[in-house]
């Protein structure tokens, strides 16, 4: 039976994800769920979960204090949601864009960052920390197509650098080239200069 069906040994509470919280991702609602179980105590954890666009609490109904608790924590996050940040792998699937693209936009300034945030790896000692965006801005992005236009960009700046590598490379065989020539022509220009005794052959008046 699904858990939006109520029985009469559980508590149930229903909430549904609405297009401004998730920005059109399940990426992004599996992100909020997570945010939620990351509030609620280890032994509520498991009780919420996903059935569609609803996130679903239910508890057995000898647990209405922590029931009742959970639903406050999941009240606040859902009206929350659509101001949470936007973490990275929620970015990249709301926008259609590669880890390397986010990189490279996020050094360069295209893609505003709206600060850091820091979480422990489940399991692990180790704390990674990764830029977050603000969501108002990844919308703005999404509406006028502003991936698009800096994937054209960067395919043009590409073309151009390849362009300036080769007009440098030819500059750098024709100084070769032209180094080879006047090398070759100073030989057959000068070809005694160098002759020992060459001065007293000239001082003997022998050259005149």
């Amino acid at each position: 039976m699904p858990k939006s069906q109520k029985n009469d040994n559980e508590l149930l509470r229903t909430w549904t994800l609405t297009a401004d919280a998730t920005l059109g991702s399940s990426i992004r609602a599996k992100g909020i769920l997570q945010e939620i179980q990351a509030r609620l105590p280890k032994t509520s954890k498991k009780a919420i979960s996903f059935e569609g666009v609803d996130l679903i609490l239910a508890m057995p109904i000898d647990e209405r204090a922590a029931f009742n608790a959970a639903v406050s924590v999941v009240s606040k996050v859902m009206a929350d949601a659509p101001r949470l940040p936007v973490i990275p792998r929620e970015i990249q699937d709301i926008l259609g864009m590669k880890a390397s693209e986010r990189h490279r936009w996020l050094a360069d300034g295209r893609l505003p960052s709206a600060g850091t945030r820091t979480v422990r790896l489940a399991g692990r000692a180790r704390q990674i920390t990764f830029h977050v965006f603000d969501p108002d801005i990844v919308v703005d992005l999404l509406d006028r197509g502003a991936v698009d236009e800096w994937r054209v960009e960067d395919a043009e700046a590409k073309a151009e650098k390849r362009e300036n590598a080769a007009y440098q490379a030819k500059l750098v065989r024709l100084a070769k080239k032209e180094k080879r020539s006047r090398k070759a022509a100073g030989v057959i220009d000068e070809p005694a200069t160098g002759l020992r005794g060459w001065e007293d052959f000239d001082v003997d008046g022998l050259l005149r």
